[in-house]
């Protein structure tokens, strides 16, 4: 039930929302001058009126009052009942690997992000934790996968950059049905909880990328991890105070202040990201646009049953090799090339040469990162100059008519 008493569905948008992101972590009475902006909290250190005495906070390390105001905001947008920042979004990514011990397997989407990608062979091999990439649209083929000694079950609610969209709820529901100790994980910084709240589908654990939609400034590096397990958290908990992989006050305070506006962003992300793609869709020199807003994308019963709205991240292959796609994005002028997303401003990336350079070519062909393969991320800018941009960019390229 929503706190006014209404029936939610995941595939409803939630109505109070707005109210959420304003208020939720939020009250005046805990702070000394009732600050209506909760203040920045700098101290490493809090007083105990006796040794061993801890009323509230004890040790930055372990606890912040800004950073528990976050987690708070974080925990009722999901519906949750635990939350943990992290220093980046990859910390977060870690701390779950780390709860694995050698010869324990984890099982992994394979379009997953190239940082996921690189921690698992570059580090978790190194630390004798198995693991596998399969296909997570094919449920078969995870029940098959699936071992006894598979601890962890990763993968993303949408795929970058080929906006692949995952049932998130029978992958959840498949992999506690053959072993309900395994942990179900899922990563949906490109959605957020406005558009999709994966816990109420059944999942575990939710990783955000903080840095992207949530934050929406290009300003801060930040992860989050939100359960409603209690065991899995107390865990995470200890491992993160251990370990340090904590955010600074000051990047909490932004990020708090970031998400008030997350709903406001979202819709006009959407809006914007719809006229963009509808664009490329009918341009005589692009091939395939893949964006979850369009009618012709191949998922779209599963993106009408789990998704309340769509992000502003827009993919898709230029008619032509990597001369076009690289004179497409030094030909723009409103965008930027960076390998970021999910701000107010408008980015471009060359995902072979950028994001997922990291793979081998046999790697990025098999996937669908061609040459050709341009994504965007569209901001809140007037979307006409956005396409206006895009429009003398892919004219500049030498592209050529498709046939």
């Amino acid at each position: 039930m929503c706190d006014n008493g209404s029936v939610t569905k995941n595939n409803v948008k939630d109505p109070n929302f707005g109210t959420k992101l304003v208020h939720a972590g939020h009250n005046p009475a805990e702070w000394t001058y009732n600050d209506v902006v909760p203040p920045i909290a700098m101290s490493t250190i809090f007083n105990s009126r006796s040794p061993g005495v801890i009323e509230g906070f004890e040790y930055t390390r372990c606890g912040n009052p800004i950073r528990s105001v976050l987690e708070k905001c974080l925990i009722a947008l999901d519906h949750a009942e635990y939350a943990l920042a992290y220093s980046s979004g990859m910390a977060a990514i870690s701390s779950m690997v780390n709860l694995l011990a050698p010869g324990d397997h984890m099982l992994c989407s394979s379009d997953v992000y190239g940082g996921t990608y690189r921690l698992l062979n570059k580090m978790a091999k190194h630390a004798g934790i198995l693991f596998d990439f399969v296909d997570f649209s094919d449920m078969a083929t995870i029940v098959k996968s699936i071992r006894p000694n598979t601890k962890l079950v990763w993968f993303e609610s949408l795929s970058n950059p080929l906006m692949i969209v995952l049932d998130v709820q029978k992958v959840s529901e498949v992999v506690h049905r053959t072993r309900a100790d395994i942990i179900v994980a899922v990563d949906n910084s490109f959605v957020t909880p406005y558009f999709q709240r994966p816990l109420d589908l059944g999942v575990d654990v939710i990783m955000y990328s903080l840095s992207k939609y949530m934050n929406g400034h290009s300003d801060i590096i930040m992860g989050a991890l939100v359960t409603n397990n209690k065991d899995l958290y107390d865990k995470l908990y200890v491992f993160q105070y251990t370990s340090g992989n904590v955010p600074s006050s000051f990047d909490c305070y932004m990020v708090n202040r970031g998400l008030k506006t997350l709903h406001v962003r979202m819709e006009r992300h959407m809006k914007n990201a719809t006229a963009v793609a509808g664009y490329l869709e009918s341009h005589q020199k692009v091939l395939r646009v893949n964006y979850t807003g369009l009618a012709s994308h191949r998922q779209r019963e599963i993106i009408e049953k789990q998704f309340t709205g769509h992000n502003g991240i827009v993919s898709f292959y230029v008619n032509g090799g990597i001369g076009v796609s690289t004179k497409l994005l030094e030909s723009l002028k409103l965008f930027c090339i960076t390998c970021s997303l999910g701000c107010y401003e408008s980015l471009a990336a060359l995902p072979c040469k950028m994001t997922h350079a990291s793979l081998t070519d046999e790697e990025r062909q098999s996937t669908g990162i061609h040459d050709n393969l341009i994504r965007l991320s569209i901001g809140l800018e007037y979307y006409q100059d956005l396409i206006d941009d895009l429009e003398q960019a892919i004219q500049a390229s030498g592209a050529e008519d498709k046939c």
